[in-house]
């Protein structure tokens, strides 16, 4: 990692060649970029990806305007440099990650990368004291603030107003399918079905920390358990609900969390302090469920609210009864 840094140049450093040849592979990573978005958007957002397929030939477009620049002044050789040999120059995101990305967080990645570029560029030339550098830079940046009103030209092309909220409500709607609903049915499962074995230990035992330990088991055990038979009983394909492993894991993840929400008051001491903290917790985690369920799922708040109030306190009565017998 340190022989890696200390093999970046400082941009300080560069010649007008190298900062040219920065500017093209960075123009050529870009496009790239941009038609990978495409790709990956073409078959759910085709208006969307449309835009990306402009913006990709935007790009190229000003890549070559680069190249012939660089061959008038400096010939055909270009030197191989590229943001990652620059000390300080703008990251950008692997385009291999972008497979976890909603649609709206890369419409704003495309947007910050042209924001960046132009930020970039303008720095580098109030910053620079030679004349011919600071002109060049100045171009480059005003290359990249044009890329600004391009990319919402072709968004007025070929991204109605029609078209975006169509798209914006499908990508809502394969979040709620890949993250809300088994995330959700996983918190309803660890908030109510640990409170019967929680509470009956707490009252049968009057040990907090025996309760902690029950809780602790019961919520990761219901957690494993939704986590896999979530990821295990719908590959996603047919039923269009998304990667299994992410709807395996928001369902686990907030299976557990549910449980131990009202587990970890029963580290405090004092066993009537900490069942009545854990049961203001209890009352915290069912009105959520409840805001949750009106909120993406519309479900009418009162229906929500009596359905899993009603259900989590006759499974604590249950727990309790059972425990205090």
């Amino acid at each position: 990692m340190l022989s890696s840094l200390a093999a970046r140049r400082r941009f300080s450093d560069l010649s007008e060649q190298e900062i040219l040849a920065l500017a093209i592979s960075s123009e050529e990573d870009d496009g790239h970029i941009y038609r990978s978005y495409a790709q990956r958007l073409r078959a759910d957002y085709p208006a969307t990806a449309a835009v990306f397929d402009g913006m990709a030939i935007e790009e190229d477009g000003h890549r070559q305007q680069l190249i012939d620049l660089h061959r008038s002044r400096f010939g055909e050789v270009i030197p191989l440099i590229r943001r990652e040999h620059v000390a300080g120059f703008y990251a950008r995101r692997p385009v291999w990650l972008m497979e976890n990305l909603s649609l709206e967080t890369i419409r704003a990645e495309a947007a910050a990368m042209e924001t960046q570029a132009e930020a970039f560029y303008l720095r580098a030339a109030q910053s620079s004291s030679d004349a011919a550098t600071r002109r060049l830079l100045g171009d480059l940046a005003a290359a990249e603030a044009g890329h600004h009103k391009s990319a919402k030209d072709l968004e007025k092309k070929h991204l109605s107003g029609d078209e975006r909220n169509e798209e914006d409500l499908g990508a809502r709607r394969q979040f709620i399918l890949t993250w809300v609903q088994p995330g959700l049915a996983g918190l309803m499962d660890g908030s109510v079905s640990t409170l019967a074995p929680i509470f009956a230990t707490a009252f049968a035992t009057q040990d907090t920390w025996t309760t902690f330990l029950v809780g602790t088991a019961a919520s990761v055990g219901a957690g494993i358990s939704m986590g896999f038979t979530e990821a295990a009983h719908d590959d996603g394909v047919l039923s269009g609900r998304g990667s299994p492993w992410k709807r395996g894991l928001a369902s686990g993840v907030m299976t557990t969390l549910g449980g131990m929400g009202h587990a970890l008051p029963y580290l405090i001491p004092d066993f009537w302090t900490a069942t009545a903290i854990a049961m203001v917790v209890v009352f915290v985690e069912l009105w959520a469920i409840a805001w949750i369920q009106n909120r993406y799922m519309e479900t009418p708040f009162l229906r929500a609210a009596l359905q899993v109030v009603l259900g989590g306190a006759l499974v604590f009565a249950a727990g309790a009864l059972i425990g205090g017998g």
